[in-house]
């Protein structure tokens, strides 16, 4: 239980597999969590919000840290009005947010809000770093403004962290949970050609970044969340059918893709995007997991 006067920390999207491995973890640390919640606010660790409308600032003030992860789900059809969804949610519930933590009586020492390597675009074999410039498409375009409406807490002298997560590795859900099914009955293969490249982070070790972010007052603008190694979609696939011991020889053609995810195909499954984890690296963060197997050993022995 924590203290009273126990740090206090603001937390919005705590859903699905990040937000189970990530609650446990603050509490275990002894921090007051108050949840960012859609709909009625239940009991004093709620605060009810709109991320459409503007917050009021004396509701979001006395926060020693801000972790914002809060967005309408990329998965699915990407429709003209999922697409609107998909973009609103993320900038202007960041931009309302960062206005009312700026205007705030008692501002937070950090706010960390959750971005993506779907900044990047399609990128083919290039090495991406913090610094390399976006991509071209949805995604890239939902990223940039997504990250540029921090810009009020920003201009606020509030330390800013923008978390570009790669593909999250979980026993609890997200794609891995999705890819099980098909590779335990050895339906599984490579999507399209199977050389884009994917960047992957163990859900432990996304919690552990964020803890290294909490405290590393040097870290700040864009940091990439993603395991020092990132593999091709073949090797990915293959790493995976060989942890569970079966075959991965039937692939999903890129036109197959498609036809099922529409955009959402070019732009997530096909995409290539070989990200390097630079700032962690270079701040000295210990990742638990550099090894694909290793770490989907650890996640499906449990």
């Amino acid at each position: 239980m924590p203290a009273v006067n126990s740090p206090r920390i603001l937390l919005s999207g705590v859903s699905g597999p990040i937000g189970a491995a990530l609650m446990p973890s603050l509490m275990a640390l002894g921090y007051q969590i108050t949840r960012l919640v859609r709909g009625p606010a239940s009991g004093e660790t709620q605060i009810s919000w709109d991320p459409l409308k503007p917050l009021a600032p004396e509701s979001v003030s006395g926060f020693e840290a801000v972790i914002h992860l809060a967005g309408e789900s990329i998965v699915g059809r990407w429709t003209e009005d999922k697409k609107k969804r998909i973009r609103e949610s993320r900038v202007e519930g960041t931009r309302n947010l960062s206005e009312a933590l700026a205007k705030a009586r008692s501002r937070p020492r950090v706010l960390i809000t959750a971005s993506a390597i779907g900044y990047y675009g399609d990128r083919g074999d290039e090495l991406l770093r913090e610094e390399s410039p976006p991509g071209q498409g949805f995604l890239p375009e939902v990223c940039r403004q997504w990250e540029a409406s921090t810009e009020p807490a920003t201009q606020a002298w509030i330390r800013t962290v923008h978390m570009r997560t790669g593909l999250v590795l979980s026993r609890d859900g997200g794609a891995l949970q999705k890819m099980l099914l098909p590779f335990r009955l050895g339906l599984g293969g490579n999507i399209g050609n199977g050389r884009q490249w994917w960047s992957w982070i163990d859900v432990q070790d996304w919690v552990g970044a964020l803890h290294h972010i909490m405290k590393t007052e040097l870290l700040q603008g864009p940091v990439n969340l993603v395991a020092p190694r990132p593999v091709i979609n073949a090797e990915f696939t293959k790493t995976l059918a060989t942890v569970l011991s079966r075959p991965a020889i039937f692939p999903m053609p890129a036109l197959a893709a498609r036809l099922v995810f529409g955009q959402m195909a070019d732009e997530l499954l096909l995409a290539s995007q070989r990200v390097e984890p630079t700032k962690l690296v270079a701040s000295g963060y210990p990742f638990q997991y550099s090894d694909l197997s290793k770490s989907l050993q650890a996640i499906l022995a449990h």
